[in-house]
C-alpha cells in the first residue's frame, strides 16, 4: 500500500468508520478517488443460512462508493441515493473484498461499480452505486 492510502486511511479511522462499518469489522485497503479497496469478515455478517448476507454487500459496496466520492473533494458530504446489488455466489467463509471505481465522478453526482469477491478471487457479488455530493 502507497503512502497516501495509508494516509487517507488513517484519516477515515481518526473520523471513524460509523457504527455498522464497526459492527460488520471493515477493513480498508485501498483509498483514493478512483480506486477504494474494502473487506469485511463473512462470520459476524451472514444470514440465518450461514452465508454472507446480502444487506452486507450492500452495505460495504455504499460505504466504498460514498469513501471514493467524498475522497474526490473532502469539503463536501456523500451520501448514497441509489444502490443496485447482483449476488452471484454465496460466501461461505473468510472475507469478502469490495473494489469500487467511478463510472461517473461528476460535481454533485457519482456513479461507482463495485466488485465483490472471495478469498478465492472469485466474484460474488456485483453492484452499482449512485452517491449525491452535496455541502455540509
Amino acid at each position: 500500500m502507497d503512502e497516501e492510502s495509508k494516509r487517507r486511511i488513517e484519516a477515515l479511522e481518526q473520523s471513524g468508520p460509523g457504527a455498522l462499518m464497526q459492527k460488520m469489522g471493515l477493513e480498508w485497503i485501498e483509498t483514493s478517488a478512483t480506486k477504494v479497496v474494502a473487506r469485511v469478515p463473512v462470520e459476524g455478517n451472514t444470514q440465518p443460512y450461514g452465508l454472507f448476507h446480502g444487506g452486507a454487500s450492500a452495505a460495504l459496496a455504499e460505504t466504498i462508493a460514498s469513501v471514493g466520492a467524498w475522497l474526490a473533494d473532502q469539503t463536501k458530504i456523500t451520501m448514497g441515493i441509489e444502490i443496485k446489488v447482483n449476488h452471484l455466489r454465496p460466501g461461505r467463509s473468510g472475507w469478502i473484498t469490495g473494489t469500487g471505481i467511478p463510472l461517473h465522478a461528476g460535481r454533485t453526482i457519482q456513479m461507482w461499480e463495485i466488485r465483490m469477491t472471495d478469498d478465492d478471487g472469485k466474484l460474488t457479488a456485483f453492484g452499482t452505486c449512485t452517491i449525491a455530493v452535496r455541502d455540509p
